[in-house]
């Protein structure tokens, strides 16, 4: 990974690069802007040279044109189209890069909300407008909203998703550096907007899992999950026995199930998620079709808590202790 060199002048001024994205995203910004400033100048050079040279009653001369003009001017777009193309395809790279998390990424939930970030960690512990990550290691964000449009930015990552209700979106990164960076809300979303900020904690792997483990305890987490678990009627239908034919959740996580029309589809948070909220869009095959949408019904709140309780359901070690090691 390249990086980009920082005049000491400047230093004080710019953005902490705090993220593995950070850097390479610096670079293609300042090489755009170096090459804009360096074409905008020779152009403000060669037209101030011919504007004093060949004013009006300059006796400079003026011979026809050896070469034609449309030669110029073809060759002049054939540069700055390659140059400019080149940036285009360099731009498409690293958002491809940030656009695609790696596989097994660590996995943190968000519901944006007016005017606070609500967070949800991997074992169930919440925190609120404060984010705690470990550093070194992959972290993938799934961000969803309960109201209106918001927008995820951590200027010093150089991260920023815009988050949609009713609509759940991904964006991943690294921290590459300890430490507390601002989280702001860059999409106006009502009158408190200015103060929907929080802060995101980035500290070793192993200050992160010893600050995961303090909060409720694994049986207290599982709890809450099974409260909404029965408070919104999954229980009724899908703990066996039931008089209701449908599937059990239990390790059903991570698995490939027949859908109605052919197919498979992995059960992950996504899948969760529409059979809860668009059941007819992704109905496992065998059964009949007859649950109801819960859509505006469960909070994204409780939404986040409930597909963390199904996809903890006869697993190992239900919500885990955090990341084992920092790749």
């Amino acid at each position: 990974m390249s990086a980009l060199w920082t005049p000491p002048v400047l230093a004080a001024f710019w953005l902490d690069e705090a993220s593995t994205a950070a850097r390479p995203t610096d670079a293609a910004a300042a090489g755009l802007v170096a090459v804009s400033v360096l074409l905008i100048a020779g152009l403000v050079i060669v037209n101030s040279y011919f504007i004093i040279r060949y004013r009006r009653g300059s006796p400079a001369p003026r011979p026809p044109l050896r070469i034609a003009s449309w030669k110029i001017e073809a060759l002049w777009i054939t540069v700055t189209t390659l140059v400019f193309l080149g940036f285009f395809f360099w731009g498409t790279r690293l958002y491809l890069d940030i656009e695609r998390p790696p596989a097994g990424a660590y996995q943190i939930n968000v519901v944006a909300r007016q005017w606070m970030w609500d967070i949800h960690q991997p074992n169930g512990r919440r925190e609120f407008n404060e984010l705690h990550v470990p550093t070194h290691t992959p972290i993938r964000l799934l961000l969803t909203s309960e109201d209106v449009i918001h927008s995820f930015f951590v200027p010093a990552f150089r991260l920023k998703q815009d988050v949609v209700p009713g609509k759940q979106v991904s964006l991943w990164f690294n921290a590459s550096e300890e430490g507390t960076f601002a989280l702001l809300c860059s999409e106006f979303c009502g009158t408190q907007h200015a103060n929907m900020t929080g802060v995101v904690v980035a500290e070793s792997p192993e200050k992160y899992a010893a600050w995961l483990g303090q909060g409720d305890s694994a049986s207290d987490r599982e709890a809450r999950g099974g409260q909404l678990f029965v408070r919104y009627g999954c229980s009724g239908c899908h703990t066996q026995p039931s008089s209701v034919k449908a599937p059990s959740l239990e390790g059903l996580y991570g698995r490939q199930v027949p859908v109605t029309g052919g197919g498979f589809a992995r059960v992950d948070d996504a899948y969760l998620r529409d059979c809860i909220l668009l059941p007819g869009k992704v109905a496992p095959a065998g059964y009949a079709l007859i649950m109801p949408s819960f859509q505006g019904v469960i909070p994204e709140g409780d939404l986040v808590e409930l597909v963390n309780y199904v996809r903890n359901l006869g697993a190992a070690d239900p919500g885990g202790a955090g990341p084992e090691r920092a790749p």
